[in-house]
């Protein structure tokens, strides 16, 4: 389970994605440099081509070679979504999983018109098949939100059925088919006029998601126009039922976890928190430029593990203009995720805990972005300003782990 939003304006897109995994399963970020192609790909379960890659951000499961969301070098956007389709994605034979099609959409595109026409190209020829959450040995598609500075697309898809359209102001999407009779390019099954809802299983109730859905929408129709922040993508992605709360540099009172999962599905957030089933393991928020191939820099803010009990850490991605990269190395390993990890477990037993940890963290947070901001456009100061981000993040974070 998953969340995807992105709202565009007259200076770019804001991007931003709750990744929802299994409670056990670390996600880690890696930069990839630009790769030259050689020989053949190895994905997650088929050897591809190798057409070579654009520098890409990516945020990943820790045992799959795809990536949950990430953002490339021109300020390509994408994240997926789990769906449940018609097409029986665990008795397919192993093919490309979302994962997958997200770092290959990224790696070989320009535009989201580009990874629009990589992913089905992908997904047409290849397939979907293959275990995709290896704690419950599940397989199943994806829909994907795709997004550049001056557009966003919505592709869904069941097995090599497909259908796009796109949103000039920005959407949101998560676990469920979005697009109808609203499509704009399809596969060859389906006419002018024909509802891609058929390929969604019936048999599964989508309240969890619907819930979730519309705590996006309602959260960009209530942002003005241009008026929409980092901040307050990330205070969304925090969002535990009552709307958004915890702005980096904001600081206020921390709005604790759902309790029990209810049969009506309160309980589910856009900040998950299924015991035993689904977490957020990692939160995005990406600043697309539109002067990107200017000089503008790509900026992200990176959570590990739950955003409510973690801190999201600046971060510039390499650009096609050819500015220098700097991400904190931290955040390539996965001790900032385990001690997010060890919190959100603190949380859920005690919820009263969250303000506690939130009164230290929020600080620390409110710096990182004041300091990422007031070097934005010094790509020379990144490394000297930045150099410490990572590992004031990390102690933190282990200054609030029980026993500390």
């Amino acid at each position: 389970m998953c969340d995807t939003l992105c709202v565009l304006g007259d200076t770019g897109t804001l991007f931003a994605k709750n990744s929802d995994r299994p409670v056990t399963e670390a996600q880690v970020v890696e930069l990839h440099p630009r790769r030259a192609a050689a020989g053949p790909l190895r994905t997650q379960y088929l050897e591809l081509p190798d057409r070579g890659a654009g520098a890409t951000l990516l945020s990943r499961p820790a045992w799959l070679w795809g990536a949950e969301h990430g953002v490339n070098e021109h300020g390509v956007a994408i994240g997926n979504e789990r769906v449940a389709t018609v097409h029986d994605a665990a008795a397919a034979k192993p093919a490309l999983i979302g994962m997958d099609l997200v770092r290959l959409g990224l790696e070989r595109s320009s535009s989201a018109a580009e990874a629009l026409d990589v992913i089905v190209d992908l997904l047409t020829t290849c397939g979907q098949g293959g275990i995709a959450d290896a704690v419950h040995g599940e397989a199943y598609d994806s829909s994907f939100l795709i997004a550049d500075p001056t557009q966003a697309i919505i592709l869904d898809t069941s097995g090599t059925d497909y259908a796009a359209a796109p949103f000039p102001a920005g959407t949101a999407i998560s676990n469920r088919h979005s697009l109808t009779t609203d499509w704009t390019r399809a596969s060859d099954s389906l006419d002018t006029g024909d509802d891609f809802d058929r390929y969604r299983d019936h048999r599964e109730h989508t309240a969890y998601a619907d819930v979730r859905l519309a705590a996006s929408r309602r959260f960009l129709a209530a942002q003005p126009p241009g008026g929409l922040t980092p901040a307050a993508m990330a205070a969304h992605l925090r969002d535990h039922g009552h709307g958004p709360w915890g702005a980096p540099g904001e600081g206020g009172p921390a709005d604790p976890p759902p309790g029990e999962l209810g049969p009506d599905f309160s309980g589910i957030s856009v900040c998950m928190h299924v015991r035993d089933l689904s977490v957020t393991a990692a939160s995005f928020v990406s600043v697309l430029p539109a002067d990107l191939a200017s000089g503008a820099p790509l900026r992200v803010f990176v959570a590990p593990g739950s955003p409510c009990v973690s801190i999201f850490v600046p971060a510039f991605p390499a650009t096609a203009a050819g500015l220098p990269p700097f991400i904190p190395f931290e955040l390539s390993g996965q001790e900032l995720w385990q001690a997010a990890d060890t919190l959100r477990r603190a949380v859920e037993d005690d919820p009263a805990s969250l303000q506690a940890i939130r009164d230290r963290l929020d600080p620390v947070e409110g710096e990182l972005w004041e300091e990422a901001h007031d070097v934005c456009d010094r790509p020379d100061l990144w490394g000297d300003v930045g150099g410490s981000w990572g590992q004031r993040a990390l102690q933190a974070l282990q200054s609030c782990l029980p026993g500390s």
